[in-house]
């Protein structure tokens, strides 16, 4: 039987009218996956590098931000439990960065090595990842004993500018190893200084409250004193160019001012708070200055 013209064109208005909505639920479909998919931890991955493990072999991460020649970067948890808030910081740091990448000068990039001795922050947060400040133990002796690493080395202590086997924290004796890079968490941020030549370095500490230039055997760098006063006078911390509370033996910065390579020290007033909006502003007036 011949199907008439009317029906035809009724048919063929009904197929398209399917197949039209057929394609918008399937494209909208594609829509809602690709957004749903979980970008940001894919992209931490991908600029994420090992730099070394620890004494109890979890890894050092070095993360870098954006694609200039001129590398910046920022340190935290050198000690561990001790100063868990230096790394909560540098995690901040890292959230902020990958929200906002447009705030990055084209000629720089950011390198975050977040935490510096992870065994030492494994012990007061319970993991060795992103954490929040309610996760870190309150326990006294617990705090204190976390500033060192499974070796009971002040890391601290260990680098190669004016080392020594024994230095001070405070009233206390305290390890520097046994030479100085003698530790792998040492080690691994020696690996990041040789590999990527940072124009300057930003140690995160606690509890001081104050920005603190580096030098050794030759005094502090010029540049380092900009950078100290930059950073200090943006974030509102009083700048020292001496720590002269105690002696100190192998301080990673001092190190970095034995080769040339201007480095700070930032301590945070507190051992809980991150003071974020300070440093914050501190970060940017120094991305400012090597722009």
């Amino acid at each position: 039987m011949q199907m008439s013209p009317k029906r035809k064109i009724t048919l063929l208005v009904v197929a398209a009218v399917v197949g039209g909505l057929l394609l918008f639920i399937f494209t909208n479909t594609k829509t809602e996956q690709v957004i749903d998919e979980p970008i940001a931890p894919l992209v931490s991955e991908l600029i994420s590098s090992v730099l070394g493990t620890s004494v109890e072999g979890r890894p050092i991460r070095v993360y870098s931000y954006g694609t200039g020649s001129k590398h910046l970067a920022f340190v935290g948890g050198i000690h561990g439990g001790y100063e868990w808030n230096s790394t909560l910081l540098a995690y901040t740091f890292m959230d902020y960065l990958e929200a906002h990448p447009e705030y990055i000068p084209e000629n720089i990039t950011i390198d975050v090595i977040p935490s510096a001795n992870p065994d030492a922050l494994v012990k007061v947060v319970g993991t060795e990842g992103r954490f929040m400040a309610g996760d870190a133990s309150t326990d006294a002796d617990l705090l204190a004993s976390a500033r060192f690493n499974a070796h009971s080395v002040d890391l601290n202590r260990n680098f190669d500018c004016k080392w020594n086997p024994e230095s001070t924290w405070r009233s206390k004796t305290v390890s520097g190893g046994v030479e100085a890079f003698s530790e792998p968490e040492a080690a691994a941020i020696k690996t990041y200084i040789e590999q990527y030549n940072p124009s300057s370095v930003v140690f995160w500490h606690s509890q001081s409250n104050a920005v603190y230039a580096s030098q050794c055997e030759d005094g502090i760098l010029p540049e380092t004193v900009d950078i100290m006063n930059t950073y200090a006078d943006a974030a509102g911390y009083p700048a020292v160019k001496t720590f002269d509370a105690y002696a100190t033996t192998g301080a990673a910065d001092d190190w970095l001012a034995s080769i040339g390579i201007p480095a700070i020290t930032v301590e945070l007033k507190t051992h809980e708070t991150i003071e974020w909006e300070k440093n914050i502003a501190g970060i940017r007036a120094l991305m400012e200055y090597y722009k």
